[in-house]
């Protein structure tokens, strides 16, 4: 069995904790299953008529103005052909070490205002890699950074307002 690291803050308004989730045949589905019970809190919100002014899904998803994907051993090989230190501490780097950095994949934000955010996401085991499926988490994972800045903001803007 194999688990990959993620950070789990999608469901507003409230915040849960970091937790490992399995990264299988069935990751596909708690994709979609996180999907269907964020848009599920969305519809609970708005049956309810809570209409104060709030951070919205689609407002985080207007914020981004891009987004990027590489692995670590992109990053490495890109840091490496600009001639920047490449090599961990301690020495050269192994076979193994350069195969767990192609196992690492990164995502980032560039914000409307031009702030970025990252994300990322490991998998423990070779054989259950899926580029698509690390760029989907990695990308869920720098979202979450986007609602505490957007909330923060929507805060300072009711409070000048008073």
């Amino acid at each position: 069995m194999s688990f990959e690291l993620v950070g789990d803050f999608r469901h507003f308004p409230r915040i849960t904790p970091i937790t490992p989730i399995s990264h299988g045949a069935c990751r596909g589905l708690d994709i979609l299953e996180r999907f269907m019970n964020d848009q599920a809190i969305e519809q609970e919100i708005q049956d309810k008529g809570l209409t104060a002014p709030r951070v919205t899904p689609a407002d985080v998803n207007m914020n981004i103005q891009s987004e990027h994907y590489f692995t670590g051993a992109d990053g490495v090989y890109g840091a490496y052909r600009k001639g920047n230190d490449v090599h961990p501490v301690g020495g050269t780097p192994g076979q193994e070490q350069h195969d767990g950095l192609t196992l690492l994949t990164f995502c980032v934000l560039t914000l409307q205002n031009g702030f970025t955010v990252t994300g990322e996401s490991a998998c423990a085991s070779p054989e259950n890699f899926n580029a698509e499926i690390g760029r989907k988490i990695a990308r869920q994972n720098a979202e979450q950074k986007i609602w505490p800045l957007m909330g923060y903001e929507l805060k300072q803007r009711l409070h000048e307002a008073k």
